[in-house]
């Protein structure tokens, strides 16, 4: 039997998607399973234990290069893409990102059971030919594995599986050699996040780096996509941080937060990265829901402000009060706690 997931982006939609990938491989332990994913979150799925082959899709490459009159390139990219993906003749293909981008590849792949949401969005269930309901009320987690449970698997306990990275393990040694840092005790601080309306302000992440440093006398790691925004947070502290911001692949990423005592994020890829790995999350949320995309598992806890306009899910505020009424204070409360063996939830 072979099968094509289709699960192109984001990293935090790609991790949701492992535990329906291994529901997957017990319910069809011989099949050959394939992933088409986007350059971006590759790292999550390259070698990874459960699957036979990986595709990648370099959409947005493509794009830049058209954009940018460099033509032939990325058309000779995509009809090798579009071979690759029809080289194998797929019996089951399941959209489990239920967009055009997505739906156009379950067409493209001309699987023979073509398995997506019940939803006209971006006119994708035009394109299956079995379909099932998508209940916008569970986690995302659950929601993916609703596709596992249609073809019959259990999916009782959820499993987040990653591949092991020898080479990222080995480079992650040595920066945690380099910064002299010990495995379990130092907290890692993740303030980026794509939407603005998710961001923290850098005052207050400053103002909570020096209360760790200070208080429970821990080293503080500041990791993220971008280098500037850290540069900015890391100015305003009164005691030294570590700023590792770009520095990381994801694979060295998941070995570093897989190291880490707790990680403080905003809602972003690597606050799900880190709770796919069981380090204790502490997450500030402000216009998303956690319970559809919040930290999966019981060793989490969220931070929000109890405004009867959150969660609003717009990528852009005039005040942006749901996150600007999180205080450093409050945060570093809810550290203490769960360092002293609070529980996990909502706060």
């Amino acid at each position: 039997m072979n099968i094509l997931i289709v699960k192109l982006s984001a990293i935090g939609d790609v991790i949701h998607t492992l535990p329906s990938l291994a529901a997957l491989r017990k319910l069809y332990p011989e099949a050959h399973i394939t992933w088409v994913v986007e350059e971006a979150a590759a790292d999550l799925l390259k070698n990874h234990p459960l699957l036979n082959q990986v595709i990648i899709s370099r959409r947005k490459s493509w794009l830049r290069d058209w954009r940018s009159g460099r033509i032939c390139k990325p058309l000779r990219e995509i009809r090798a893409f579009a071979r690759e993906l029809r080289r194998r003749r797929y019996d089951l293909v399941i959209d489990f990102q239920g967009l055009l981008k997505s739906a156009l590849l379950v067409f493209l792949s001309d699987g023979r059971r073509k398995l997506g949401y019940d939803s006209l969005q971006e006119l994708s269930g035009l394109f299956y030919n079995e379909k099932i309901p998508e209940d916008m009320k569970k986690h995302a987690v659950d929601r993916y594995l609703d596709f596992p449970r249609h073809l019959g698997a259990k999916t009782d306990k959820p499993e987040f599986i990653l591949p092991f990275n020898s080479g990222a393990e080995e480079n992650i040694r040595l920066l945690l050699e380099k910064h002299q840092l010990e495995e379990g005790k130092f907290i890692i601080i993740n303030p980026v996040a794509y939407w603005e309306t998710k961001l923290w302000d850098n005052e207050k992440f400053a103002a909570l780096a020096d209360m760790i440093r200070i208080n429970l006398n821990s080293k503080v790691v500041f990791t993220g996509s971008e280098n500037v925004p850290i540069l900015q947070i890391t100015a305003k502290m009164s005691t030294a941080a570590i700023n590792l911001g770009g520095k990381t692949s994801l694979s060295e990423l998941s070995c570093l937060y897989k190291k880490a005592l707790l990680v403080v994020t905003t809602d972003s890829g690597p606050m799900h990265l880190a709770a796919a790995l069981n380090t204790p999350v502490i997450a500030l949320f402000g216009p998303t829901d956690p319970a559809r995309t919040g930290p999966y598992g019981v060793n989490h806890t969220v931070i929000r402000a109890d405004l009867p306009c959150s969660p609003c899910f717009l990528k852009k505020c005039a005040t942006k009060k749901c996150m600007q009424d999180i205080t450093p204070e409050q945060v570093m409360a809810v550290i203490e706690d769960r360092l002293k063996g609070g529980k996990d939830g909502v706060k």
